[in-house]
């Protein structure tokens, strides 16, 4: 069965993201039985672009639990400009890299990404990113004045998804494990569709 995401998705011009991941477990055993029996079963990571406007999810992406977060938004926001018109990305430190900034800036998107706190003031040929460390280390108001706090929507549809269908998945093989996870955001986005109207 093939699922398409899009035909679940309100489209609208100008919208803001916010990218996030999470892991689900692979299995539904309880944590006696690995701890009894030293049973390691790793997870899966699921990276999702959610429009802080609808909740809805535009993009998700499935991968093994070692990959990083900073590796998926392309990905993420190739598959949201897609679906809509893309004009911000909200993300956590997890994203902050010359490449991430490189690529938003490349296409017109603008980063609304939380950089480390540690960061150099030195651009290093990213001229979006030293305005982000400009922007943020200097001013304590900046979450506020920029809008940081929709970062909360990926999250929010991340607990509604594990509330409504669990913390694990049933599936097995790579390639169910990704069409089911992709179901269960299609009817996620279902579920904000029919609270829009």
């Amino acid at each position: 069965m093939k699922v398409n995401l899009a035909s679940s998705v309100a489209l609208d011009k100008d919208v803001t993201i916010a990218v996030d991941s999470t892991g689900i477990k692979v299995s539904n055993r309880g944590e006696w039985i690995r701890k009894k029996w030293k049973v390691k079963r790793g997870f899966i990571k699921v990276h999702i672009a959610v429009d802080t406007k609808t909740k809805q999810i535009l993009a998700i992406e499935v991968t093994k639990e070692d990959v990083g977060d900073g590796r998926m938004l392309r990905r993420l926001v190739n598959g949201s400009t897609n679906k809509a018109g893309l004009k911000g990305v909200v993300a956590d430190g997890a994203y902050d890299s010359k490449s991430n900034f490189r690529m938003l800036a490349d296409l017109g998107i603008d980063p609304l990404i939380r950089v480390r706190r540690n960061a150099s003031f030195k651009s290093g040929g990213c001229m979006p990113r030293k305005f982000a460390i400009v922007q943020q280390l200097g001013n304590l108001d900046w979450r506020r004045e920029r809008g940081y706090g929709y970062r909360w929507m990926a999250e929010s549809a991340f607990s509604s998804l594990k509330r409504i269908f669990g913390e694990y998945i049933c599936a097995v093989k790579w390639p169910n494990i990704v069409k089911e996870l992709l179901l269960k955001a299609s009817i996620y986005n279902l579920f904000m569709k029919m609270n829009l109207n």
